[in-house]
Order: structure tokens, then C-alpha cells, then sequence
């Protein structure tokens, strides 16, 4: 049962369900008289024998369209090509609940002839509920405010080792408090581990050191026709993370991989689903490294689409 597949609308559509289901109880046909002949017993249900076949072309019909219209949600995308004689079911459903409206406005049409005898509130309750059902499943893959899912899993706060967000201590760009880890202390030199200057063992300031290049040493003969090595190439390194970013909300429309934090060009370390939020951390060019919920790091290359919190 996967309750991340259900949308609004599948909520409405559950809704109407139930209101149709109580509708049944109520009374469908009313009679207002007075006299010895009109008893406890004069309105009638959809329950009720004597209204055959109400109960099972509006009533049941339209909560059995909510049930597989439910059903085929709760299977997810592994069943988006399962069919049952040529249509799935959420199909089927749809078919049912427009059958079941189109079968009570009619009812409403006709019925008993006579004086005091009506339409109970049953009846207008059942056409009230087979209108929000039918509408809400034929609108629902269509209206996008219906096909947004009703569950999510976005974290109210950071989890235990995230990134603090924007505005907190210790967010990147936020301003430095003394003493803290990154930062010296009042009274302490900023050049800390520095060496001092003209102290026991140490030269002093413009005093070349032994073994610095350039400077010759004694006992050594001068190769003076030998070039000097040329320095390695370094290995290409990841772009820079942005100075002024702050770590943000997001999440995807559509599942994506993450490369490798340190390697972008590497196996892929997790994957971005769509209806969970993740924080990003940082910003390397158009990529943002992604934190996922068990703590892993992984670089989105693809950021097109994705909806900011």
C-alpha cells in the first residue's frame, strides 16, 4: 500500500464515497401526511426492498467506482499497465461513477405519483456525492491542483547532522561568533600556529631558510645547466561552492540520481524521489549537492523543474 501515490483528488473522491455510503440510510422517498395511515415506516431508504433496483445502480455502483478508483493508487506506477479487460482500473471506476450519477438524476425524475410523497434528503444527498465523485476522478489526472499528492515528507526541522538553515548559527554566510570552532577567540592571534619571528631555532624576517629553492646551500656544487622541474598538473577539481548560497528546501517532479560528491563523474550514491523534500547544501554552478535523510551527499546535475520550499 503505498498511501505517498494518493492525490487530492483521490482524497475527494474517498470523501464523496463515504457521504454516499451514509446518503443510503437516509430517506429517499418521503411521504408528509396526517391520519391513521401514515405510520413511523412511510419514508423508505434506498435500503428498502420496494426500491429495487436503487440501492445497487446508484448507491452501490458509485462506492464500488471510489473503490477501484482507490485501489488502482494505492498499487502505484507498477500498476499503470495493468489492465482488466482492455482498461485499468481506475478506468473502470470513472466509468462506474459517471453510470451511477447518470442513473440517479433520472431516479429523481420519477417514482411514486401522489400527494405528500417525495424526494428525500437521501435522494439529494446521493446526487450531491455522485457529482463531487465523478468530477473529482475525471478532473483529477487534468486539474493539477487535484493531482497534488496529499502526503508528504517534508521534515518541519533540519534532521540530527543536516546543514542549519538560513538565518541559524553556523549556516554558511551567517556571522562568525568569537570563540567558536572557525574563529578566534578575543585576546587570541589570528595567525594561529604561526611560527615567531627571530625566535630561538627560527630566522628572522627577509632571512632565507635552508632548503628554500633559490637559495644555495653550503657543501653543495651549483647545478647551474640543470632546468628546474616543472610542476605536475593537477587533477581537475569540483567547482567551487557559490559564496553567497543558502542551504534551501526542494524537492523534484520526476526521480533523479546523485553523482558522487567528490567524483560528479562516478556510480550513482542515491536517488531524489518525487514527493520527499530534501535540503540542498550547496551550489556548484547549475548542480546542487543534496543531503539526503540518512545523511548521504550527492550532487544534482539535473535541476530543471525542481520547486523550491
Amino acid at each position: 500500500m503505498n498511501l505517498r501515490a494518493l492525490t487530492r483528488g483521490d482524497a475527494a473522491v474517498a470523501g464523496a464515497a463515504v457521504l454516499l455510503f451514509i446518503a443510503s440510510f437516509l430517506p429517499y422517498w418521503t411521504v408528509s401526511c396526517a391520519g391513521r395511515y401514515c405510520g413511523p415506516d412511510a419514508s423508505q431508504n434506498a435500503w428498502s426492498t420496494e426500491l429495487f433496483p436503487i440501492l445497487p445502480s446508484i448507491y452501490l455502483l458509485g462506492i464500488a467506482a471510489a473503490v477501484l478508483i482507490l485501489v488502482q493508487r494505492f498499487q502505484g506506477p507498477g500498476a499503470a499497465n495493468r489492465q482488466v479487460l482492455g482498461l485499468r482500473l481506475d478506468q473502470w471506476g470513472i466509468a462506474f461513477a459517471v453510470a451511477a450519477l447518470w442513473t440517479s438524476i433520472w431516479a429523481l425524475g420519477g417514482g411514486f405519483n401522489g400527494a405528500g410523497i417525495s424526494h428525500g434528503f437521501g435522494a439529494w444527498l446521493g446526487l450531491i456525492s455522485l457529482i463531487v465523485l465523478a468530477g473529482a476522478a475525471a478532473a483529477s489526472p487534468l486539474v493539477p491542483a487535484l493531482k497534488a499528492p496529499l502526503v508528504t515528507d517534508r521534515p518541519a526541522v533540519p534532521y540530527q547532522g543536516g546543514y542549519p538553515m538560513p538565518g541559524q548559527p553556523g549556516h554558511p554566510g551567517a556571522p562568525g561568533q568569537p570563540g567558536q570552532y572557525g574563529y578566534p577567540a578575543q585576546g587570541h592571534d589570528p595567525a594561529f600556529g604561526a611560527q615567531p619571528a627571530g625566535g630561538y631555532g627560527y630566522p628572522g624576517a627577509g632571512q632565507p631558510q635552508p632548503g628554500q629553492p633559490g637559495q644555495p646551500v653550503a657543501g653543495q656544487p651549483q647545478d647551474a645547466g640543470v632546468p628546474a622541474p616543472q610542476p605536475t598538473p593537477a587533477a581537475p577539481q569540483p567547482a567551487a561552492p557559490a559564496a553567497d548560497f543558502q542551504p534551501f528546501w526542494f524537492a523534484v517532479p520526476a526521480p533523479r540520481q546523485l553523482a558522487p560528491k567528490d567524483n560528479p563523474a562516478g556510480a550513482p550514491v542515491g536517488e531524489v524521489v518525487p514527493g520527499t523534500w530534501y535540503l540542498a547544501v550547496e551550489q556548484r554552478g547549475a548542480a546542487l549537492v543534496a543531503q539526503l535523510p540518512d545523511g548521504t551527499h550527492g550532487v544534482l546535475g539535473d535541476t530543471s523543474g525542481i520547486q523550491r520550499g
